[in-house]
């Protein structure tokens, strides 16, 4: 006789196995397709299993910051102290980077681009985010040398930092160098470091090669009035790739029109489920989505398309160099 082979329906599947399964999922169906198939799957996604990598940086580009705040409480709250991940753009007003703090302590990686937080909530905040391993707070025009010496002294395992600008976002400033003496004091384990186009002079970065001794790699394309003796760097540093700051990209070739990533208007909307929902409803309660709150209206409109910023500079970051081990699923 055969081997016997017992087969599983997936809504048997742990709520873990499946936080793991529906996090390879685009978050639009995370959110508007997996909660509607069955009771298990809508447990899984409503807690935190799905939710320990938090990525809205697309999407908040996309929308208005009110949306961008609630979405925040909505995820955040949901990963219940696991999130280890958080992604988004153009965060709105500095009780959002508190409310992260208070709910989302485990951080190790924080990207932040584009926001509007200011130095006085970082160095109310920075002691709870004392697990970051990874900041970006690149475009982040309200902060400046005592957000990063806030950053540096409470984020003891901060290995790499991202905090590059448009060049018309220092237009007008005299120079940065407090920025880049705030990180030397105060950032002595940094392994990456993205610098570009901030108003830096040969003495700033001096400070940070002097003191970030284990520092591999220095983005200054666009600290134009740095010099350095690339022979003596070479001899000095010899581990350290520099990269700039005579090198011109897409910044030089056009600011805006070549490097927007967003030029249609298509439709975006999607629905999700309120965290108010009773999972044991004895008629499913994941069926009808009526009247669910929406996020999305149905669509973008030009004033929306025009208030879009884009992401000119990715950088050369990844997980597997920042030494992230992902802890196991709560």
């Amino acid at each position: 006789m055969g081997e016997f082979v017992e087969f599983r329906s997936w809504e048997e599947l742990i709520p873990d196995a499946l936080g793991l399964i529906f996090r390879n999922l685009p978050l639009q169906e995370i959110l508007s397709v997996v909660p509607r198939v069955c009771k298990s799957w809508n447990r899984a996604v409503s807690g935190p299993y799905c939710w320990q990598e938090i990525d809205l940086e697309e999407w908040s580009r996309r929308v208005e910051p009110e949306q961008i705040e609630r979405m925040l409480h909505l995820l955040v709250r949901r990963s219940s102290g696991y999130c280890r991940r958080l992604a988004v753009s153009g965060v709105p007003n500095d009780s959002i980077l508190s409310f992260i703090a208070d709910y989302a302590g485990s951080l190790q990686s924080l990207e932040m681009p584009r926001s509007e937080m200011s130095d006085a909530i970082v160095e109310l905040v920075a002691g709870r985010l004392s697990n970051i391993t990874f900041l970006d707070i690149s475009s982040c025009k309200n902060i400046g040398a005592r957000a990063l010496k806030s950053f540096g002294l409470h984020c003891k395992s901060l290995v790499s930092l991202r905090r590059t600008m448009h060049p018309l976002e220092v237009a007008g400033k005299v120079c940065q160098d407090d920025e880049a003496l705030a990180i030397a004091l105060s950032m002595p384990k940094l392994r990456h470091l993205e610098l570009a186009y901030l108003l830096l002079t040969t003495e700033g970065v001096l400070q940070i090669l002097s003191h970030c001794q284990e520092l591999e790699f220095l983005d200054i394309r666009g600290c134009w009035d740095v010099k350095l003796d690339e022979k003596l760097m070479k001899e000095k540093y010899p581990e350290l790739k520099i990269l700039g700051p005579d090198i011109v990209d897409s910044y030089e070739r056009s600011f805006w029109n070549e490097c927007s990533d967003y030029s249609d208007t298509s439709e975006y909307s999607w629905d999700f489920m309120d965290d108010d929902d009773d999972d044991d409803d004895d008629d499913g309660g994941y069926e009808d989505m009526s009247d669910e709150e929406t996020l999305w209206n149905g669509d973008i409109d030009e004033r929306n398309v025009e208030r879009l910023q884009v992401r000119f500079y990715g950088g050369g970051f990844n997980e597997a160099f920042a030494g992230f081990e992902w802890p196991l699923s709560p």
